[in-house]
């Protein structure tokens, strides 16, 4: 198969889909990688190291999704990548169609085939690709936090930690999954107050068991948040609903009832946001005030640390990806459950619920789109 990796054009997006050991995995499979050039360098690969694993470099992004038959990105195309898309050509990338109705429309008119990291699903409900961006999104996200709580970045001016004689912030993180036990963890490290929430007991057992002692677990209903964001220093938004939106939980007339310079943290953000009044924004300009309580919904948070985050996110898609290729995307959903899960947008149709809903259009079984394919 060729496949093509282009150089991600998102607002401040650093990260790259492949790594060249990524590469070299490829080549040894009788692969052909192309790789725009200048892709990694942000990430720290430079073009040389792609091309000594075996990549063929392009100079253009227009010359990669001409050549490839799957794309491997990190980020959704933007707008100015719709029309590069090719009729039945393999996008293997994030997607979080439930947020955003124009690529949903874009994807379906190029009948292009969208196989989305964030609905990719393991027997046991994981999700196995959006475990590491949520890793690092959920530390991150106690690092900007705490940022952002400085006086000049119009915070309340409390250390994270406090001092001795000096109380510590009080974190609230809302959701016990990924991204909020690495927010809570990482709260906790720094010597914050923190309690976390969530609406399964049995998670709350878990985690009151693994976390130190400053950590407490809340059950989350509309009281127990009402009465939390009140005293609150620092909002984590951490709520996960796979390949749907995020519901609610925090409305903008709730925002009245946090103290000036309150920070919220909208990990949610990128699948439509937990906090009401939070949009997306970017790592070029991160943050708006509403009523004084200042948002932090950057909807690319791991972007910031690419290096990071782009070993640990090939880490988990390269075998994936090596299915897709080694057997062509039909017979790899049809032999991988997991595989077939992610698959969100096929043959001009939705095939994933969570979208169709999010949009109010209509939703194909992936089984009867596989049948249609197979016998055309």
């Amino acid at each position: 198969m060729i496949i093509g990796i282009p150089k991600e054009i998102k607002n401040n997006e650093n990260r790259v889909a492949l790594t060249p050991a990524g590469v070299a995995e490829f080549k040894k499979h009788g692969h052909v990688v192309y790789v725009q050039a200048s892709a990694g360098e942000n990430s720290g690969f430079s073009d040389k190291a792609y091309a000594e694993a075996g990549a063929e470099l392009l100079p253009t992004i227009e010359d990669v999704y001409s050549i490839a038959e799957m794309i491997i990105k990190v980020k959704e195309p933007i707008a100015s990548e719709y029309p590069l898309i090719k009729k039945d050509q393999l996008l293997f990338t994030y997607f979080h169609f439930a947020s955003s109705e124009p690529l949903t429309y874009a994807m379906i008119e190029r009948e292009a085939v969208c196989l989305a990291y964030e609905t990719v699903e393991k027997a046991d409900r994981s999700l196995p690709l959006l475990v590491p961006m949520s890793e690092v999104a959920g530390r991150m996200s106690i690092q900007e936090g705490a940022k952002y709580l400085e006086k000049p970045l119009k915070g309340k001016g409390i250390l994270l930690g406090g001092v001795p004689g000096v109380p510590p912030a009080k974190v609230l993180v809302l959701g016990g999954g990924i991204v909020g036990t690495q927010a809570a963890k990482m709260a906790a490290g720094f010597g914050a107050q923190v309690t976390i929430m969530d609406v399964s007991l049995a998670r709350l057992r878990y985690l009151s068991d693994v976390m130190p002692a400053n950590v407490t677990t809340v059950m989350s209903n509309h009281y127990n948040i009402v009465e939390a964001i009140a005293t609150a220093d620092l909002v984590i938004g951490a709520v996960l609903i796979p390949g749907a939106k995020a519901p609610h939980l925090i409305t903008r007339d709730m925002l009245k009832l946090m103290a000036p310079g309150t920070v919220v943290v909208d990990v949610a953000v990128d699948q439509g946001g937990c906090i009401e009044t939070c949009t997306p924004t970017t790592h070029e300009d991160p943050t708006f005030i509403i009523d004084d309580i200042v948002h932090y919904c950057v909807a690319n948070m791991p972007g910031a640390v690419p290096y990071t985050s782009t070993l640990a996110l090939t880490n988990a898609t390269l075998p994936y990806a090596l299915q897709l290729a080694n057997k062509g995307w039909r017979k790899a959903c049809e032999d991988n459950e997991e595989l077939r899960k992610g698959l969100n947008v096929a043959n001009g149709k939705i095939v994933y619920r969570g979208v169709a809903d999010a949009w109010g259009l209509p939703f194909n079984e992936v089984e009867s789109v596989l049948n249609d394919l197979a016998t055309a």
